[in-house]
């Protein structure tokens, strides 16, 4: 099939990859089968920048690698370009590596990666981003930054509640406990969940099951 219109195949792929990166997070992995498309019939490159947990963290970095994998598998894009980041200086030269390598998509995974994924794309026009797990606001004014980056973020509070209830349901000593890796407002939306979560089962049931790890304000963390 001839693509006469290069504009709306980058933007419909652009949509469909982010749509798949939204998917490998939220949703369970759906049933293998041979209807996938081989090779790279459509001229697009698609290219993703971890932060420093890498692509086999086991968490977000992990599924946004299989995410964009999938993607370009099964609209017969390019195998994309990806890249770890070891170190926090490693994130604005992965991703003007990727600029140079002519990327149409460049996906930054995490938090971390917002100022240099914004100054990138301000840079860049003509390229488009999406970053997972951060708003791209970073001046905090209420809107993306550059209009060329697609912010991925999700309702994590909501799954932590849930998980909250239960396990305050579940406690045979009247003790749950939660801690986070770092101090991070996207590490501790998890924790503030999980919290009012056991708070509210406490509400409605009349027990007094006590939350160790974090109290609303300081907590226990990995580093």
């Amino acid at each position: 099939m001839r693509i006469t219109s290069r504009k709306t195949v980058v933007g419909g792929l652009t949509l469909m990859t982010a749509s798949a990166l939204l998917l490998a997070g939220c949703a369970a992995a759906p049933e293998e089968d041979d209807t996938t498309t081989g090779g790279s019939d459509v001229d697009f490159q698609t290219c993703m920048v971890s932060d420093k947990g890498g692509f086999d963290d086991k968490s977000f970095n992990q599924l946004g690698f299989e995410g964009i994998t999938k993607a370009a598998k099964e609209l017969g894009a390019q195998e994309p370009i990806t890249l770890e980041s070891e170190t926090e200086t490693d994130y604005a030269p992965n991703i003007q590596e990727l600029v140079d390598q002519d990327c149409k998509v460049i996906v930054t995974v995490g938090f971390a990666l917002s100022q240099a994924t914004v100054d990138s794309a301000l840079e860049n026009t003509e390229i488009e981003y999406i970053l997972i797990d951060d708003a791209a606001d970073n001046n905090f004014d209420g809107t993306v930054d550059a209009p060329n980056v697609k912010p991925i973020v999700f309702d994590t509070a909501d799954a932590a509640f849930l998980a909250g209830y239960l396990s305050a349901g579940m406690s045979q000593t009247g003790k749950i406990g939660t801690f986070g890796g770092d101090k991070f407002p996207t590490v501790t939306i998890f924790m503030d969940g999980f919290k009012q979560g056991a708070d509210y089962y406490n509400e409605v049931n009349g027990t007094s099951v006590e939350t160790l790890g974090w109290n609303g304000t300081d907590g226990s963390f990995t580093g």
